[in-house]
């Protein structure tokens, strides 16, 4: 293993893969477009600002992003992409001081997030897999991974990122399989399983890779050692679940779920402050029997 990649094994490189928003300038509130929805108020075109960003890049609603319609900005994390472009790509320049600066800092911020996306998922995937072969490639990719993103806008701008990510992506599917080896459960990687009642769907081990689970019930359901890759968990009922020993699970994954108190975390993710603290009973998943039944598959 090189020496760069013994450096980014340890430490992550010493990237922060957690949006910092005071060191930023609020690229993630005018680069991307959104559309009026369950997640956000109002229509908004890429490139132009968010009607509640302030001069200070600050959202000016940020304490009631819920209640005024806006949760899809409470989920949404860059993994340190935005203070990365603004502090490292572009200097310090602020987008607001030149449009042709904006432009290419936009399009450059959506090469870096999933750049960072994948070191985040990398990291993890390097503390859950033994010594050997798959933990070199891993410190590999993760290396040359970083190597990317600290090039230049041209340098991203020229980058084949969906080529990239396919590449890190399958060795991330195979740290995935080893680290549920001997617990390997139900395939339901890319299923579509909105609104299922999966409570006794037999989750433990499942690969839940990429899959569909918007507002599935999940209560009580014990997610050990289950692959949560990409998993859309966006209202998703986890209340009383165990999640503590699940895999490659996010904090915005989290944060657009539903939870309570006796749902299960892993030491490192914290509750969200928006999950209920009512204590309500919940029914243990038992049977091997699926509650719920894919109707599509996605591509993950």
């Amino acid at each position: 293993m090189s020496e760069t990649a013994e450096q980014w094994t340890a430490d992550g490189g010493g990237r922060e893969l957690r949006a910092d928003c005071s060191r930023c300038s609020g690229i993630c509130c005018v680069a991307p477009a959104f559309a009026a929805s369950a997640d956000f108020a109002i229509d908004k075109p890429a490139g132009q600002p968010c009607p509640n960003l302030g001069s200070d890049s600050r959202c000016g609603i940020h304490r009631d992003l819920r209640q005024r319609g806006f949760p899809g900005c409470t989920v949404f994390d860059c993994f340190g992409a935005g203070q990365h472009v603004a502090q490292q790509t572009f200097g310090g320049r602020d987008w607001r001081d030149d449009p042709a600066t904006a432009r290419r800092m936009f399009d450059t911020f959506a090469v870096m997030r999933p750049l960072h996306e994948l070191l985040w998922y990398l990291t993890e995937a390097l503390a859950v897999t033994a010594a050997g072969p798959l933990r070199d490639d891993l410190a590999a990719a993760l290396a040359e991974t970083g190597r990317l993103t600290d090039g230049t806008p041209e340098e991203l701008l020229g980058l084949d990122v969906d080529a990239h990510r396919d590449r890190v992506n399958r060795l991330l599917s195979g740290a995935g399989e080893a680290a549920r080896a001997g617990r390997q459960g139900v395939d339901r990687r890319g299923a579509v399983l909105i609104g299922a009642d999966l409570r006794r769907a037999g989750l433990s081990g499942a690969n839940l890779r990429g899959a569909c689970l918007i507002g599935a019930d999940l209560r009580g359901v014990d997610l050990g050692a289950a692959d949560l890759t990409g998993a859309d968990l966006r209202g998703a009922d986890l209340r009383g679940a165990d999640l503590g020993r699940c895999l490659f699970l996010h904090q915005s994954q989290l944060d657009a779920a539903r939870g309570d108190h006796r749902t299960a975390l892993p030491p490192r993710l914290r509750r969200p402050a928006h999950w209920s603290l009512t204590v309500t009973p919940v029914r243990q998943s038992g049977a091997r029997s699926s509650g719920g039944r894919a109707t599509g598959r996605r591509r993950r």
